[in-house]
């Protein structure tokens, strides 16, 4: 091998994890992404000197005089002599780890010296390469230390690894995946502290995307290098949820947008963009704002609609789907991406969706209720009747379609995000769209109403078995001298919403809704079903004054206010 060789040699190294079977669900599970790797002296196999002739494109061919001869034997020799003999492992303590330290300081500031001196010769510094590319894989044994971690910021190794993401990326791409393992971050959260604090201080997520645009995905080891700086960035996530913000603003949503609208085949790394999309995205506005503002809603929109008629090949690609959904559902928490998604016509996409009866319809469902709840969902309630929508989803009330039971969605999952579209409309549809809606509950000799008192039974039957269960340990607690605190109320709470409260108070709100509506052939069916089954309208009316009172975060005061009122009136006059 000679050195023109060498210095284009693209060694398959493989990913830090496996990438091709990676079926995981979206929530994660033991084996998920961050499978943790055995860590130790980095191998020293001639792999590591892929890096070695990184940045020297476009230099000149140096001569062939004595000294290059010279120079290309003894690198020759070095890759030969990698070979031959492992050296013996030596205990790890503090004082290893400053040497390793030091001796990895010396060697970048040598191979940045070369480099300044012969920037047009790659052989002159291509032995320094080696060295330092060597010490940066036997740094990896640091990554079973946590508690060290200080020593990589106090002797300004986090600052020189950052540096080297020009010329030496994948290694230290690969060395900052194993040190920031979320597994290895909590053994010490004091060490974690420190390495990610320095870090976010010297920039790393601009530096990693900026490292990112320059990787070619053709070559397997520089897309193994994205799916690793993909890892890093999930497990700072992960560690440090506040940095998400700072993060996307860096470039990196950015970077992702651009990542999963481009014509690739799909991949790991598409899927891995589609995750990280959505961790940015979760409980943060300015990220949402963000990409609202980057004309992400319309990017979103664009990838899903493959998935409008085919259902997705691979359960990866499932993975990747739901991923999508998730981030659009969030970004419709915010009030101006709901406009931004009704002007792409994101309700034209869903409906369609629903219509086409494939894998993505259960999505779908969710998305559309994300989209018209609440006083911002007015516009799209509106939009949502006059393209024929309630020809749509009153068949999916009417019935929970068999395909979805088979693909796994709960019943109540289904039942729920139906009632609450069926909510908002109510809630948000005036003059002729409200009068649309209300006449679909007279058809066919008031069906819809008949099929809504089954769900209120239904539901009702659920959640007072909930309540009983939840009295008799309450008795037994206070029998035992317990004191019930908030955290034990809480809990309580939420297995009365696990048995159905939310979807309960749902049908309630319906129910009083229609009532109210002036048409008395539907309050008169209401209450005929209600007494024929031993129903209560006080029942009824104490599920409306909970419901007011435990109105969602996120609104303003006065319209909470408001809407209480307005519901315990719809129900004082049921």
């Amino acid at each position: 091998m000679d050195v023109g060789e060498l210095l284009n040699y693209q060694p398959d190294r493989g990913a830090k994890r496996p990438r091709e079977q990676e079926g995981r669900a979206a929530g994660g599970d033991d084996d998920s992404r961050g499978g943790k790797q055995q860590k130790g002296l980095g191998s020293r196999d001639p792999a590591r000197h892929r890096e070695a002739g990184a940045g020297s494109e476009g230099r000149a061919e140096p001569g062939d005089g004595e000294e290059q001869t010279g120079d290309k034997k003894r690198i020759l020799e070095k890759l030969m002599d990698q070979d031959e003999e492992e050296p013996e492992a030596e205990p790890v303590d503090e004082s290893t780890v400053k040497k390793m330290i030091l001796t990895f300081e010396k060697r970048s500031y040598k191979n940045q010296e070369l480099r300044i001196k012969f920037p047009d010769n790659p052989e002159k510094f291509m032995e320094s390469e080696l060295d330092l590319n060597d010490i940066i894989q036997e740094m990896h044994v640091i990554a079973t230390m946590p508690d060290l971690y200080h020593l990589l910021v106090e002797l300004n190794a986090v600052h020189s690894l950052l540096g080297l993401l020009t010329h030496v990326a994948i290694a230290v791409v690969d060395l900052l995946q194993e040190l920031t393992d979320i597994d290895t971050l909590h053994e010490s959260e004091e060490g974690a502290e420190v390495l990610i604090d320095s870090l976010l201080e010297g920039q790393v997520v601009a530096l990693l995307v900026q490292n990112m645009e320059r990787l070619d995905e053709q070559v397997k080891e520089e897309s193994d290098g994205i799916y690793n700086t993909l890892a890093i960035i999930e497990n700072m996530a992960e560690f440090r949820p506040g940095l998400c913000a700072e993060a996307a603003q860096q470039g990196l949503m950015q970077w992702l947008l651009k990542r999963i609208k481009a014509k690739m085949p799909f991949d790991a790394n598409k899927l891995y963009c589609s995750e990280i999309l959505a961790i940015l995205l979760q409980n943060n506005d300015n990220t949402r704002e963000l990409l609202g503002e980057m004309d992400g809603i319309d990017v979103l929109l664009q990838q899903l609609s493959v998935f409008k008629r085919h259902n997705p090949n691979t359960a990866e690609e499932q993975e990747m789907m739901e991923n999508l959904f998730d981030a659009l559902c969030s970004c419709l928490m915010l009030a101006s991406n709901r406009e931004r998604f009704l002007k792409g016509e994101g309700l034209q996409l869903m409906n369609l969706m629903l219509r086409e009866k494939k894998m993505s319809r259960t999505s779908a469902l969710k998305v559309l209720d994300h989209a018209m709840i609440g006083p911002e969902g007015l516009d799209n309630c509106h939009k949502f009747v006059d393209i024929l929508g309630l020809r749509t989803i009153f068949p999916l009330f009417m019935k929970t379609p068999k395909k979805m039971k088979k693909a796994g969605v709960p019943e109540k999952e289904h039942e729920e995000h139906v009632c609450s579209i069926i909510a908002s409309m109510l809630r948000n549809l005036k003059s002729q769209q409200r009068t649309r809606l209300l006449n679909k509950f007279t058809e066919n000799d008031c069906e819809k109403v008949d099929r809504l008192m089954e769900l209120h039974f239904k539901y009702l039957e659920a959640v007072q078995q909930a309540d009983k269960r939840i009295e008799g340990e309450k008795h037994e607690m206070v029998q035992r001298g317990e004191i019930l605190d908030d955290s034990i109320e809480d809990e309580f709470y939420l297995r009365r919403l696990d048995a159905g409260l939310f979807v309960l108070q749902l049908i309630c709100y319906i129910m009083v809704e229609i009532s109210n509506s002036g048409i008395s052939q539907l309050q008169q069916r209401v209450h005929q079903i209600l007494n024929l089954r031993g129903g209560s309208v006080k029942v009824v009316r104490h599920i409306m004054r909970e419901y007011a009172e435990s109105l969602g975060d996120g609104k303003t005061e006065e319209f909470k206010e408001t809407e209480r009122k307005r519901i315990v009136e719809l129900a004082e006059n049921f």
